[in-house]
């Protein structure tokens, strides 16, 4: 089965003209995927900021999500949530994602692999702690403390403001990269894919690989799998397929 990841979509970020064209080259991935079989897995920050409420779930990304649960009534796809989209009480699995807050593993032939975010871990046998405003906003009682001080609509706009001042457009890719192949030296992990830092890219050491998946609202890359081979690739959705991945892409929304 051939399988895609991306990441890093960061919905509601950018103008309206922008949302939109990211909105439909997803869609358009989503139909592409969904006729060829292929099995799509969300590595996190799908939303540019996401503060889900036990009583209201915010509009942002509605006919993206929807879109998804029709894919999802067949193809169920993974969703680990990345360090904007966290806050989740249970609607990404309402739209028939596997979700998960942290890592999951995927068997692939011969291939084990390990897959995440790429912000931090909270397990420490894992090496990667998140930094300390992440790791702050993700407790449980920051949570409901907040949501208890702002209703849902102040809140996703408070959130939405905090990103915005928060952003960083091109992380430091050396942290991921430095902690791949460590980890992967000492580790029964063939391949380790993650976004977060937004540079896509595709680096083999001596105890495997590590792929990051790039910033899908900047370059449209994703991870593509198939015959027992990672690739990364362009998604272009007006020829309706994948083009080969060059180190500096210059397809990027406007």
């Amino acid at each position: 089965m051939q399988h895609i990841f991306l990441a890093d979509v960061h919905l509601g970020a950018f103008h309206e003209r922008k949302n939109q064209q990211l909105e439909s080259a997803l869609i358009k991935l989503i139909d592409y995927c969904e006729a060829n079989e292929i099995q799509m897995h969300l590595l996190g920050d799908l939303f540019d900021y996401w503060m889900e409420y036990k009583d209201y779930t915010s509009p942002l990304g509605n006919t993206v999500l929807k879109r998804f649960r029709s894919y999802n009534e067949t193809h169920p796809s993974l969703f680990v949530t990345g360090n904007h989209d966290f806050w989740t009480r249970g609607h990404f699995s309402k739209m028939g994602f596997r979700t998960e807050p942290e890592y999951a593993t995927l068997q692939l032939e011969n291939k084990s692999t390990l897959l995440f975010h790429g912000d931090g871990l909270s397990d420490p046998s894992f090496s990667l702690p998140r930094p300390f405003l992440n790791n702050f906003i993700r407790k449980p009682w920051f949570v409901d403390l907040f949501q208890y001080i702002l209703g849902g609509e102040a809140g996703n706009h408070f959130m939405k403001v905090f990103s915005d001042f928060t952003r960083d457009d091109e992380l430091n890719p050396k942290r991921l990269s430095e902690w791949a192949e460590e980890y992967l030296s000492k580790m029964d992990y063939d391949v380790i894919i993650t976004g977060h830092d937004h540079v896509p890219r595709v680096e083999t050491f001596d105890g495997g690989m590590y792929i990051n998946t790039g910033a899908f609202y900047r370059y449209n890359t994703v991870v593509h799998y198939t015959n027992n081979t990672f690739r990364l690739v362009v998604w272009n959705s007006e020829k309706n397929d994948f083009l080969p991945f060059a180190d500096k892409p210059n397809i990027e929304f406007t």
